[in-house]
This record gives structure tokens, C-alpha cells and sequence, in this order.
């Protein structure tokens, strides 16, 4: 009998043939339904983006409207639906999100892309408005989803420059290849499972630090670093010490995110209209010393700054508490796992691997 126990994590192994996003590791691209996301993210609104997921173009006149009013139904819906008496026992706000999705059902509404993209988006708000001592606050179906999820979850006007840095996040991240989160969604998708079964896994799935958790620690490290000057005695002392560093390295891509300089092009972008928090000249020296430590440490291991570097500084400008961060991710992925859920059912079978037994033969 063959023992020897393959840990793969499945790389490598094609489970979909997808129209909806490519990652190409080798050469730090991301292209989300035809289109490079460096030209999609800063340029084009969440509902665009989402509609093309969705229907496969990019919408427009009448078309990227009926999105506009679909997510603004979706909102309105789920708030209905809002058990805010529930919210405060949950300490993280992924369990949060993740128990106020569970409640949906395909027979009050929530099959559609935009219901559902409209509920992650009230939920996650709600819990970080309740745990900051405040009420969740209903909708404005006049505004865009990226406009109306800010003032839920900030509890201000949604301020335009501050708004623009979210939306080219919610962008940046509503769609990337076969991630964990995304697999999670298509299996229970390919079970023939409604959708809110699927996006309720998928959360699950992101809830995890080894995929959505970590941007809210690349803060802890620049507060513990502090000055640009201080970047190249501290990344030292870290490695020696055997410890990550945040923000730096990925699973796929060999080179620098392609997402990490969209996301730090709009945190300059909001710096120039003096309401970022000062904090860019920091993460890019610490990104520059970061990676040629890592390049010296570990030669045959190229380790570059993920998304997760700039979302934190970007996140944390734009208004949010560290604790929304994930939560918050989810309300930009959420677009892509729908697109997902369509994909599954229109063209998968059941997803069903093989695994290979290595315990023991049985006795005679």
C-alpha cells in the first residue's frame, strides 16, 4: 500500500473552465472578464463591474442602471430582514456576517446575484455600526452600493474622495480565479444547493487567516514600525526572530500583485485630497525593505507584497475600523462568487475529488 501523503492543497489541478477571471502568477497579471483589472479598478463603478461578472459586458445606459436598482433592492431587502438584536454576541465579524446571511432564503428573494450582493453589504455594515455603540442604519437607494455601504458602516456622509478608495477596492477585489473562498461557493453550487448555501460557505471560507484575515495585522506592523527609518532594523529583527511579514508573499503570483498597485495608486489619489492618514510613505518603505530582505533570506522564494498590504493603509484611510476589513472584503467578493454560482450551474457537474486512503489495511 502506497503511504505517502500528498500535499498538494489541489495546485495545479483545473476544477472550471471560467470566463470570469485569469491569474497569471508569472507575470503579476489579473484579468477579470477580459479586461486587465488596472484598467477596470479607479475607472469603473462596482455595479459595472458586477453586471460583468454577471452577464459577461459591461453594462451600460439602462443596463448598468437596472444594476444600480437591483443592488439598491437587494439592500432594502436584506435590511428587512436584519436581526440587529443578534449582532452584538458576535465578536468577529465574519460569524456576524456569516449567521445574518444564513437566515436568507431563496424563497424570500435572495437567489439573485444582486440580492445577495446587497445583503453582505447591509450585514457587514450593521455589525461594525452596532459594535461601535451605534444602530444600523436602513439604506439610501439613491446612492451607488460603494456610497451606501460607506455611510452604513461609518455612520457619516459619504465623503466622494473616500468613496472613490472603496469603490476601487470593492473592484479590485470582486473577482480573482479559483481562490478558496470562490471553490467553496462552486462545490456547494455543484451539489445543485440554493445560493445563499454557497455564499454562506464561501464566507466561511474567507473567514480564514490564511486567506481574507490578514489585512488588518499590516497595520499592527506599520504602527509597530512607526517611521520609514525605523523599516530595515525591524523587518530584520522579525525575520531572525523566524516570524512572517505581513502583507508579503502569495500563493500564486511570483511577482508583485497587480492588486497591491491599484490599491496603492488610489491611496495616493486620496492622499492628494488630504484625507489619507500619512501612512503611504511608511508601507512603501517598509514594502521596499521587505522584499529585498525576503529576496536575500529566501533566493528561490519570490516573496512581493500581496493585496492585503496596500488594502490595510487603503481601508484604514478611506475610514474603516480594522475589524471591517474582512467583512468588508466579503462585500466586494461577493459579486464574484454569485458570478460563480451562475457559472456552476450552467455548465459544472458535481464536484466531487478522489482522495487516497493511508491508514490502516484492515485487520484479517
Amino acid at each position: 500500500m502506497d503511504t505517502t501523503v500528498t500535499m498538494s492543497g489541489l495546485d495545479g489541478v483545473v476544477v472550471a473552465d471560467t470566463r470570469l477571471s485569469e491569474v497569471d502568477g508569472e507575470r503579476g497579471r489579473l484579468v477579470v472578464a477580459g479586461h486587465d483589472i488596472e484598467r477596470l479598478a479607479g475607472a469603473t463603478s462596482f455595479e459595472a463591474v458586477a453586471g460583468l461578472l454577471w452577464s459577461g459586458a459591461l453594462p451600460q445606459g439602462e443596463a448598468l442602471e437596472a444594476v444600480r436598482r437591483a443592488l439598491a433592492e437587494g439592500r432594502a431587502r436584506a435590511f428587512a430582514q436584519l436581526q440587529a438584536a443578534e449582532l452584538p454576541r458576535f465578536a468577529d465579524g465574519m460569524d456576524a456576517l456569516r449567521a445574518a446571511t444564513a437566515r436568507l432564503t431563496a424563497e424570500d428573494g435572495f437567489d439573485t446575484p444582486a440580492r445577495l450582493t446587497g445583503a453582505v453589504a447591509v450585514y457587514a455594515a450593521a455589525w461594525a455600526r452596532v459594535r461601535a455603540g451605534g444602530r444600523p442604519l436602513a439604506p439610501d437607494l439613491q446612492l451607488s452600493h460603494a456610497a451606501d455601504y460607506l455611510r452604513m458602516l461609518t455612520g457619516e456622509p459619504a465623503d466622494p474622495a473616500r468613496v472613490a478608495g472603496l469603490e476601487t477596492y470593492l473592484v479590485t477585489v470582486a473577482d480573482h480565479g479559483m481562490n478558496a473562498s470562490t471553490f467553496a461557493a462552486r462545490v456547494v453550487a455543484s451539489t445543485g444547493s440554493d445560493a445563499v448555501s454557497a455564499i454562506v460557505a464561501a464566507i466561511g471560507a474567507l473567514k480564514g487567516p490564511l486567506h481574507g484575515g490578514a489585512p488588518g495585522p499590516v497595520l499592527d506592523m506599520l504602527d509597530a514600525i512607526g517611521e520609514p527609518a525605523r523599516a530595515a532594523q525591524w523587518v530584520e529583527a522579525e525575520l531572525a526572530a523566524g516570524r512572517r511579514i505581513m502583507g508579503m508573499g502569495h500563493r500564486i503570483y511570483r511577482v508583485r500583485d497587480p492588486r497591491a498597485a491599484v490599491l496603492e495608486g488610489a491611496l495616493a489619489r486620496l492622499e492628494q485630497t488630504g484625507l489619507a492618514n500619512g501612512r503611504l510613505a511608511l508601507a512603501r518603505a517598509v514594502e521596499r525593505v521587505a522584499e529585498g530582505a525576503l529576496r536575500a533570506k529566501y533566493p528561490d522564494r519570490p516573496l512581493a507584497a500581496n493585496v492585503e498590504f496596500y488594502t490595510a493603509v487603503l481601508l484604514d484611510a478611506v475610514g474603516l475600523d480594522r475589524a471591517a476589513f474582512s467583512p468588508t472584503f466579503a462585500a466586494g467578493r461577493v459579486a464574484g462568487w454569485c458570478a460563480h454560482v451562475l457559472e456552476q450551474r450552467a455548465t459544472g457537474r458535481l464536484i466531487r475529488p478522489a482522495s487516497r486512503y493511508v491508514g490502516p489495511a484492515p485487520h484479517a
